[in-house]
């Protein structure tokens, strides 16, 4: 099974680590090649403190995640959280998963208009395009895309169509061709994806216990909403991107970041 090191972390394209800091403390990255960081939103309890950040920004270009609709980042309302982040910070703006955000307030704002105050007070911004694309594409500012079946082919449409800013690919990563931990690793995230989860029996495991067709589908998920492969396939497809019109490729190590970091 290939292990990931800091070298082969760029051998393969890959020019940026995106970090969950439930799973991770986030100054544990130092020892990776890579040039850019991004923290991942996983509620207020989960945001590193000011000097976590302040100390990753002195060796990374670093990016927070900002939900606008969440208390504590609202541009229009409670930004406390946002103004503790040091300044050198750069942001990610996002609308917000719901599973972070309050039902009966957060969900309910509007987000255009938070997004258009946010980007107005930012020095170059990327925005989450999740679920909002159109007010994304609107604002013009580097566009920060989950990566699907249809990214390449997406990206190849908007630069058809006259788009010349950023475009940056946030990839779930499993640096292996070794299919069980391929599954293990982002089978479940696959199976949510909705033409795979369509596709999928109800009662199918979502990892490395998946056989017959089951198996199949989940395997052709991964490869589609996942760079998967040793280190020269995730290569060629990074590369695909870039030829495709994608300028970053951010990766989150879905092995978790001791896979990636330098043994």
């Amino acid at each position: 099974m290939t292990v990931l090191t800091g070298e082969t972390l760029t051998d393969a394209g890959i020019d940026g680590i995106a970090l969950k800091p439930s799973e991770v403390d986030v100054r544990r990255v130092r020892d990776l090649d890579v040039r850019r960081v991004a923290v991942d939103y996983e509620g207020a309890d989960h945001v590193p403190p000011s000097d976590a950040f302040a100390s990753l920004a002195e060796e990374f270009d670093v990016r927070a995640t900002v939900p606008v609709r969440a208390d504590g980042f609202d541009p229009l309302g409670d930004d406390g959280i946002h103004s503790s982040v040091p300044p050198e910070v750069g942001e990610v703006f996002v609308a917000g998963h719901p599973a972070y955000l309050t039902e009966q307030r957060e969900r309910r704002r509007a987000i255009a208009p938070r997004m258009s105050a946010a980007i107005d007070g930012a020095t170059d911004p990327w925005i989450g395009t999740e679920g909002i694309e159109r007010v994304a594409l609107a604002t013009g500012v580097t566009q920060f895309e989950l990566l699907s079946d249809t990214t390449a082919s997406d990206v190849r449409a908007l630069r058809t169509a006259g788009f010349d800013g950023e475009i940056a690919v946030y990839a779930p990563t499993v640096l292996t061709g070794d299919e069980d931990a391929i599954l293990d690793a982002v089978g479940e995230y696959a199976a949510r994806r909705q033409p795979v989860r369509e596709s999928l029996p109800g009662d199918a495991p979502f990892d490395s216990r998946a056989r017959g067709d089951a198996r199949e589908t989940l395997l052709s998920g991964c490869r589609e909403y996942a760079l998967v492969g040793d280190v020269s396939a995730v290569r060629r497809q990074v590369e695909a991107f870039h030829d495709a019109g994608v300028d970053h490729v951010v990766s989150y190590p879905a092995r978790g970041l001791d896979a990636v970091l330098p043994s």
